[in-house]
């Protein structure tokens, strides 16, 4: 297929251009719907005025369906959407980044999606698409399944469906909540889509750092103490990585310790611990759940971060981190492999 890509790049560049034109407005009005022409030139990059000519000629071909409430995909575009996606990955080199990647960071496994996370919310509910998707292949009957919180987690939680194995698996948060927004702590990450796959969920109701003591006292509450024990079994680990001074912030981290971030230039936070640009911890701070030495003997952990913004701290986390899959957006995968 890439022989027959570069010949149609060559032959036919216009065709190539107008292919991509138009399945980034199929792709949006699937992710959208029902969708108005405004909020569809938004999300699809273009002017009103592209949109609106494409939109005529999608609709004559049976693909969108305009309505009062918006447009909508037909069952057709539904399946022209479908069958195009792995050629538009082929065709933006998609293929190529992804095993440039996987040597990179020396992983396993690498999906990544067009464009920028950073400017487009569809772009995190695509990987959060890539993510159901995976779930779908690895999950078990039994599964416990732990999810760490971040506005990526949450726009997973927004895309998921009923998975494959309907029996007896459980949604849990991987650590405490850290005083953000009630949408994207770990807590209710976990009860949506625990709600959307028609799973069972646990809660952990315990704040996020805590000081010694505090942490000595609460894990041996017998309560913190079961979920504890259902966290720490998990089979499969959803988390994302990020932005060192920005989770301090989030944190609401003393001054001392952020100049100590910044004094040892950390990059990246995962599970309580941030790096610096070569995988170095700088700090750590104490949080109940799970811990990056835990993640050794986890079956499944996925890592979901992008955006260019994050691609010094996804670098910057692989080099101490462990992950099965890497689940990114072209914008951080290029940004990666211009700091090798």
């Amino acid at each position: 297929m890439r022989a027959l890509i570069d010949l149609q790049k060559k032959l036919l560049p216009d065709l190539l251009k107008v292919m991509k034109q138009r399945y980034s407005i199929l792709h949006s009005v699937d992710l959208f719907q029902p969708v108005g022409r405004r909020g569809l030139a938004e999300n699809a990059g273009l002017t009103e005025r592209v949109v609106r000519s494409e939109i005529d000629f999608l609709q004559k071909q049976g693909l969108i369906l305009v309505t009062s409430k918006g447009m909508y995909l037909t069952k057709e575009g539904k399946l022209i959407v479908d069958q195009l996606a792995g050629f538009m990955s082929e065709m933006m080199g998609l293929n190529v980044l992804e095993n440039q990647i996987k040597e990179k960071l020396q992983i396993e496994n690498v999906i990544i999606v067009p464009d920028d996370s950073d400017n487009y919310e569809w772009v995190k509910q695509e990987m959060g698409k890539a993510c159901v998707t995976f779930l779908n292949n690895v999950l078990k009957q039994g599964s416990t399944i732990a999810v760490t919180g971040g506005t990526t987690m949450a726009a997973v939680a927004d895309v998921m469906s009923t998975l494959n194995k309907t029996n007896n698996y459980l949604f849990v948060p991987a650590r405490g909540g850290i005083g953000e927004k009630v949408e994207n702590q770990a807590n209710t990450i976990a009860a949506e889509m625990a709600r959307k796959s028609m799973a069972e969920y646990r809660l952990l109701y315990v704040p996020d750092p805590l000081s010694e003591s505090a942490y000595q006292t609460i894990i041996n509450e017998p309560s913190v103490k079961e979920t504890l024990k259902q966290i720490k079994g998990a089979e499969i680990v959803l988390h994302g990585i990020g932005d060192a001074l920005t989770m301090a912030e989030r944190r609401k981290t003393e001054d001392a310790v952020i100049e100590k971030l910044k004094a040892n230039r950390a990059v990246s936070e995962a599970f309580g611990f941030y790096f610096d640009e070569d995988g170095n911890v700088v700090h750590k701070v104490r949080t109940v759940g799970i811990q990056l030495e835990d993640l050794a003997s986890i079956e499944y952990v996925i890592t979901i971060a992008g955006g260019k913004s994050k691609g010094q701290a996804i670098a910057s986390y692989f080099k101490q981190g462990k992950s099965h899959l890497l689940i990114t957006d072209e914008a951080a995968a290029k940004e990666i492999l211009r700091g090798s």
